[in-house]
């Protein structure tokens, strides 16, 4: 099996179990049905939440180009087929026992949709050394900063990293606090390469545990810690000069941003500065699609998105005011891309780590995702904001010296 081959241009073409083609005879890629159940849904229903889930559990495959066959709700949209063909099919369907394949057990998200840690937990403690098989060697699980898109990812993601601390314009003394600080790589290179006492948080176990690791190795004890917290559960006031979050606030909810936005507003010291770094989209609001159900059930249990505009609604309605804002959205794809070309290179040693369902739901999330960045349906964003009373202006007025 494999997730991502390369094919070349045409439409979509279904093979059925007894060899029959539906479909464009130059597909760039085809879906090969197994199992005689699936073609119940397909024809009846075309439901891509449905056939996603075959495709987990191997009842489907994809022979071809995974990033042309996500554009399977268009292209079985189109398929025409005549009444009594369709009848037809159908019918064989619910008659045919067999062929069929086995599903695979999928992971499921459970539990009530605000429980942080059980959330974190389904998402992120999957095996360390399963997201080290497709992420950098840093380990930095978010959008990388290209700044050629002719570098590689391990390039991308220290230029990221650099670009974070500069917008925040650290200096030595300073207290940084990184608000989901995940496999830890934002607050190791800040500490070393600007001096700064840099405290991580996490809900996530495998990462708080290889975070400690790293430290202990690194020789940064003292200058670098962190914390298996919630940032609900940080107390005090103004202890920061500088608070980060990348990509975590995605997992806050909607509902709950003006308590994550109050929490940042209280912890940052007079003349501190923030920096949010997330997801959006296009659309106002989480509602329920084929593809935010996708994502609450089988990746980010609980995982809402917004528009940018929104969010920095909430953000100045906390107190906040929004100093600058990067659009970073082509350098996400470009991200996405090089993360599934890894996972698919390292397909074999995947698959003795996590189950072939796991396997599969990552490629084709990651896959849809990058589609998705591509043609601008979702946004990543970069805000930098400060607290509004003072009237200070705690950053430079230009940004010259972000590119020296």
């Amino acid at each position: 099996m494999q997730c991502l081959l390369h094919g070349h241009p045409g439409g979509l073409a279904v093979r059925l179990w007894n060899g029959r083609v539906l479909g464009a005879a130059d597909a760039a890629c085809s879906l090969v049905l197994h199992d005689a159940a699936v073609l119940r849904d397909l024809v009846l229903r075309r439901d891509p939440l449905r056939l996603a889930e075959a495709f987990f559990r191997g009842q489907v495959d994809i022979e071809g180009d995974l990033y042309a066959a996500l554009g399977l709700r268009s292209q079985l949209g189109g398929l025409r087929l005549r009444w009594r063909e369709r009848f037809g099919l159908a019918w064989q369907a619910l008659a045919l026992r067999g062929p069929a394949r086995a599903g695979a057990e999928l992971r499921v998200a459970r539990g009530r949709r605000r429980d942080a840690r059980r959330a974190i937990g389904f998402h992120y403690d999957v095996s360390n050394d399963f997201y080290r098989l497709w992420l950098d060697r840093e380990m930095v699980y978010s959008c990388a900063y290209f700044e050629d898109a002719a570098h590689d990812l391990d390039r991308a993601q220290q230029a990221k990293l650099e670009h974070l601390c500069r917008k925040l314009r650290l200096a030595p003394g300073q207290r940084l606090l990184d608000i989901g600080c995940g496999w830890g790589a934002l607050i190791v290179h800040a500490a070393r390469h600007h001096g700064v006492s840099a405290h991580g948080i996490t809900l996530s176990r495998n990462q708080y545990e290889h975070v400690q690791a790293r430290i202990a190795q690194g020789g940064l004890a003292g200058r670098v810690t962190v914390a298996l917290k919630d940032y609900a559960e940080l107390d005090g006031t103004a202890v920061y000069d500088r608070i980060v979050s990348v990509g975590m606030f995605e997992h806050v909810g909607l509902e709950r941003l003006p308590r994550y936005f109050d929490a940042a507003r209280r912890l940052l010291a007079p003349g501190g500065v923030f920096l949010n770094h997330g997801i959006t989209q296009n659309g106002e609001g989480w509602g329920r699609t084929v593809g935010t159900s996708f994502i609450n059930r089988y990746v980010f249990p609980g995982g809402e998105l917004d528009s940018v505009s929104n969010v920095q609604r909430v953000m100045e309605r906390r107190g906040f005011e929004i100093l600058d804002v990067e659009a970073l959205r082509p350098h996400y794809a470009l991200t996405l891309r090089a993360w599934v070309s890894r996972l698919q290179a390292a397909e074999a040693e995947a698959l003795r780590l996590v189950s072939p369902a796991v396997y599969r739901v990552w490629c084709l999330y990651m896959a849809a995702c990058a589609r998705a960045f591509e043609a601008g349906d979702v946004g990543v964003y970069q805000i930098l904001a400060a607290p509004r009373g003072d009237g200070r202006w705690p950053v430079p007025m230009t940004r010259r010296d972000l590119y020296v």
